[in-house]
Order: C-alpha cells, then sequence, then structure tokens
C-alpha cells in the first residue's frame, strides 16, 4: 500500500504539474503559517521548516463511513500539509461504505482526478448544457472531474470501495449542492428555493430540517 500511495503521488505530481489553478511559486517553499493573522490569496510563508510540514499520514487507513452518506472524505491539502502552500496540488481519500455516495457537489479552485483503490463505482459529471457523462469505474481505473462541474460518486456495490483523488490546487474548496441550498446561514428563503425547484414551502423546510447545523 505504501509503494502505491508514492506513486500515485507522483503520477498526480507530474499530471498537475503544467496546469495548476493556483498562482506560481516564487521559491522554493513557502510553507503555510495556518495561525496567521494576515489574510493574502493563500497563507503566509513561515519561516522554521521542518520534514513534518510535508509529511502527512491520515490517507493509509480507511475512512469512518457511519454516517447518512455513508461516505467519508479524507483531505490532504494545505491545511493539513502546510509545505503544499503555493505548489498548486494536493490529494484526499475517500471511503464509500455499500450504498455510499459522495453527493453532488463541486470544486470551484480545482479539476479533480480519482484512482480506485478497491471496489466499483457509478460516477459522473453534469455540463453547464445539462449533458450527464457517467461511467462505472473498477479497481484501478481513473477517472477526471472538470473544474467547477457538479459531479457525484455512487457505491452501488455490496462491498466497500475507496478511491485517492488528486487536486491541482493546495486547496480546491467543496461546494455540496444540497448542503449550500438547504442548510447556509443564514438560510435561503423558502419563496427562492420553493420557485427554483418548483415545490411547496412545507417540503423545502422539511429539507431545511435534515441539513440544519448540529447543535
Amino acid at each position: 500500500m505504501a509503494a502505491l500511495m508514492a506513486l500515485l503521488v507522483l503520477t498526480f505530481a507530474s499530471f498537475f504539474a503544467t496546469s495548476f489553478a493556483d498562482p506560481e511559486l516564487l521559491q522554493d517553499v513557502c510553507v503555510a503559517d495556518l495561525n496567521s493573522a494576515v489574510k493574502v490569496n493563500g497563507f503566509p510563508c513561515k519561516a522554521n521548516v521542518s520534514a513534518d510540514d510535508f509529511f502527512f499520514a491520515g490517507l493509509a487507513n480507511p475512512g469512518l463511513t457511519n454516517n447518512t452518506f455513508k461516505s467519508k472524505v479524507t483531505g490532504a491539502n494545505v491545511q493539513n500539509i502546510p509545505g503544499l502552500n503555493t505548489l498548486g496540488v494536493s490529494l484526499a481519500r475517500i471511503d464509500y461504505a455499500p450504498g455510499g455516495i459522495n453527493p453532488p457537489h463541486t470544486h470551484p479552485r480545482a479539476t479533480e482526478v480519482v484512482f480506485v483503490l478497491e471496489g466499483e463505482l457509478d460516477v459522473g459529471f453534469i455540463t453547464t448544457a445539462n449533458v450527464l457523462i457517467s461511467k462505472k469505474i473498477k479497481k484501478g481505473e481513473v477517472f477526471a472531474f472538470p473544474r467547477g462541474l457538479v459531479h457525484f460518486q455512487k457505491n452501488n456495490g455490496n462491498s466497500p470501495a475507496a478511491v485517492i483523488a488528486g487536486f491541482n490546487s493546495q486547496f480546491p474548496g467543496t461546494q455540496s449542492i444540497a448542503t449550500t441550498l438547504f442548510g447556509a446561514t443564514p438560510p435561503v428563503p423558502d419563496n427562492v428555493l420553493t420557485m427554483a425547484f418548483q415545490v411547496g414551502t412545507k417540503e423545502v423546510q422539511k429539507i431545511k430540517s435534515r441539513f440544519a447545523p448540529k447543535m
């Protein structure tokens, strides 16, 4: 597994080397100072750098999938690998229980490429012309999701599935469609959602109650 993970990192790094979504770096390294009060497009550089700033072990083991969507996304971005600051690349591991879904969402700052570690997934994205591009992918196969387009992954099999995802951004961002519309704070007005989805106020309020922040 360690050798496979190392190969994946090198492959993703090579793939994204000429397609940065982030501004290019102007020095060898700029390890993010995540505690700085200075706000810039990215993070300020910290003075003292160590190997740990470029290390993360969080993708080695499956994430817990005992939740509503039966899936877990474990990010390996600048927030937990500060050395990625200005390098224009990050990873994530996504685990899916049988029946699990990574629900429709977008990454506003990055294209995504997934490599299937195990299992099978039904994946797809929707173009701005409302055309669904979808495919079933299995262990060892790769699928790409263009930057900014709504996409999803669903495990319709009877066994767990997992992927490693690569992004051409240190912090691609994720905007889940349902959570964004029905769980925003302050809330999106009911009359906006009732007209957009052509449903009644009671239906909108019922869906909102399911996405309300846990207190």
